[in-house]
């Protein structure tokens, strides 16, 4: 009788261990089948939009960005600063079913962001490029497009001013600022790594790495939350204020702004292995999640100290991008590897369970409950094109974790 009740308490472990990792198996399998239908159901979205008005102007809208205030279709040019989600979306897909369908889509919606690799007018290149081309790259080595991300990066670099050791964000408001930088600058400096490795030229690393060393030296508080806009003295490099443009207000801590922080810096130790840089990761990350006012779910209210709490809007985007950094940062800290996965898990598993879209609706985005700008009005409570994306990339990250499979 003992020998029995062994075999069936070691048969009873195994199913158990069978189904848990059945389970997390399938929480990736089951949100691509469910982005496979709602990807194909935005490109029809997307195509009976441009039908219904063939204006000039309609024509240089090509990829979707979220839903209006109205609730209609949101479409944006490519100069805007979200262009490369979307396609970057489709790239996912193919990588994660190899079904060239999904690279013939890919390619589609990439090839009208070629454009906006001379637009030295904004920092967002990253973004634009490197999520769209730089994913079909990735997974298709087309020569044409390391010609055009090479050309972006030597654009985007054109922004960087050696007195203040940073990439100028924006141009806008003048009057306002004189040499703004934001946290979600970090999110670009991938561009510039990867283009240190292709051509060796060390200009592209060290605009990189000055920025990022910029950054953690103005845009964290002792707390290491961030604040958004950084003003610099473009002559002397002196600080000349801190703001935020998206968040309540100057001192608060923005949750969009703290995941572009933690994902930024992750990505930065990847590329230089300066233990300096993930130090940072974690302590952002700290502050995200010690936090008194971060909820049970793990997906944050717009700005952690927005007055309303708990009424406030949730940001799911940034629940998204903090996911996707949690699994990489928990293959380079052994410590609290664990950890990082088991909040990164629980965020998807949150997301997917109770921020996913109905299939067949919301003109084919993933996900429901993001805030883009609150203080200005809008984006409130609505699908926004990036947290799809990093959504996607969060769920393939988990998969190859759990595949022991490298990252990149």
């Amino acid at each position: 009788m003992k020998y029995l009740f062994i075999t069936l308490s070691l048969t009873l472990l195994a199913f158990v261990s069978c189904t848990s990792q059945q389970t997390k198996e399938n929480i990736v399998q089951n949100n691509f089948n469910f982005a496979e239908n709602q990807l194909a159901f935005a490109i029809t979205e997307v195509e009976r939009f441009l039908a219904t008005d063939t204006t000039a102007a309609r024509r240089m809208l090509v990829v979707p960005r979220s839903i209006e205030n109205d609730g209609t279709f949101k479409m944006v040019a490519s100069r805007d600063w979200t262009s490369g989600f979307f396609p970057g979306s489709l790239w996912y897909m193919y990588e994660y079913t190899g079904d060239k369908k999904w690279e013939t889509e890919a390619r589609r919606f990439t090839a009208p962001i070629e454009r906006e690799k001379t637009n030295g007018t904004t920092h967002d290149m990253g973004f634009k490029i490197y999520c769209s081309f730089g994913n079909g790259f990735r997974l298709t080595n087309d020569q044409s497009y390391k010609d055009i991300m090479l050309e972006s990066a030597y654009t985007l670099i054109t922004r960087y001013n050696p007195n203040v050791r940073a990439i100028r964000s924006w141009d806008h408001n003048a009057h306002r600022w004189q040499y703004p930088v934001i946290i979600d600058n970090m999110m670009n400096l991938e561009l510039l790594f990867w283009a240190f490795r292709e051509t060796g030229d060390s200009t592209f690393y060290n605009i990189a790495v000055n920025h990022a060393e910029t950054t953690m030296k103005n845009h964290f508080r002792p707390d290491f939350s961030t604040y958004h806009v950084v003003d610099f003295d473009r002559e002397t490099g002196e600080t000349v204020n801190r703001h935020t443009h998206q968040g309540y207000a100057h001192e608060t801590m923005w949750a969009r702004g703290q995941a572009w922080a933690i994902y930024g810096y992750t990505l930065t130790y990847r590329e230089t292995k300066n233990p300096a840089f993930l130090q940072q990761a974690k302590n952002a990350t700290k502050a995200f999640f010690s936090h008194p006012n971060l909820p049970e779910d793990l997906i944050p209210y717009w700005d952690f100290n927005a007055p309303d709490i708990p009424n406030e809007p949730r940001d799911a985007s940034a629940a998204a991008i903090t996911a996707s950094a949690l699994y990489e940062m928990s293959t380079y800290d052994t410590i609290n590897g664990a950890q990082y996965k088991q909040w990164a898990d629980t965020i998807i598993e949150n997301l997917t369970h109770h921020y996913r879209a109905e299939e067949g609706t919301m003109f084919g985005f993933l996900l429901l409950h993001s805030t883009g700008h609150k203080p200005n009005g809008y984006e409130i409570d609505v699908p926004l094109v990036y947290a799809d994306y990093y959504f996607l990339e969060a769920l393939l990250r988990k998969q190859k974790i759990e595949k022991n499979e490298p990252l990149f």
